[in-house]
């Protein structure tokens, strides 16, 4: 089945509520019982059929999460030397190169689902769920992560190119690229942003281009 977040027309952020109200008021729209007698009740019983399996998977993505948190604490707690942040943070960075695997691959449900088993939302998180986010066309959600990434990290080149890509004024949903280069340069990656680009966040530290046609 498609993204069970894009067929509730939610991020995959949305917090527990938001997911049931969102759930709801579809259900409500599209119940069989709004469409007694209609040519559409067929695409209507299709809808709420895709609708209860959207919310259906979405509430075992969060309890297998959820299960795993709890099992990963139990097993390396405080009396453990596995349970000191330097574990956490090794294992949450390793998540964490996973994540710009799958997105650099175009697997951004995958993304998804790596991210909502990080715990610690750093920097590079938010960067990252930024970066989902706007592959989704949720260009206010991804600015909002962007902003969080650049105040935790400020001096973070590859998030302030970011950031300045999603507030400058030529960008568009799905511009972000894989590519693999040597050299970036800022200025022209922030030209190339703003004029048309296809301008990639990922392969270890910058902004890296590719072709692009400049108006």
């Amino acid at each position: 089945m498609n993204d069970p977040y894009q067929i509730l027309n939610i991020p995959p952020t949305a917090t527990d509520e938001e997911v049931k109200r969102a759930y709801r008021d579809l259900a409500r729209k599209y119940h069989p019982d709004n469409y007694h007698d209609n040519p559409l009740a067929d695409l209507a019983q299709e809808k709420m059929k895709e609708i209860n399996e959207a919310y259906d998977q979405i509430q075992k993505q969060r309890k297998a999460s959820s299960a795993a948190s709890q099992s990963h604490s139990y097993g390396y707690g405080s009396g453990n030397s596995y349970g000191n942040s330097a574990y956490g943070g090794a294992y949450g960075a390793g998540s964490l190169n996973q994540v710009r695997m799958a997105i650099n691959r175009g697997d951004i449900s995958l993304a998804e689902r790596l991210l909502s088993g990080v715990s610690d939302h750093n920097a590079e998180w938010n960067f990252l769920m930024g970066v989902v986010c706007s592959r989704r066309g949720w260009m206010d959600e991804a600015k909002r992560y962007m902003e969080t990434a650049v105040q935790m990290d400020p001096n973070n080149p590859e998030y302030q190119n970011a950031l300045s890509a999603l507030t400058g004024a030529g960008y568009r949903p799905n511009g972000f690229r894989s590519v693999h280069t040597a050299n970036f340069d800022d200025s022209a990656c922030l030209r190339c942003c703003a004029a048309w680009s296809c301008c990639t966040l990922f392969s270890g530290g910058g902004c890296y281009l590719l072709p692009c046609i400049y108006y």
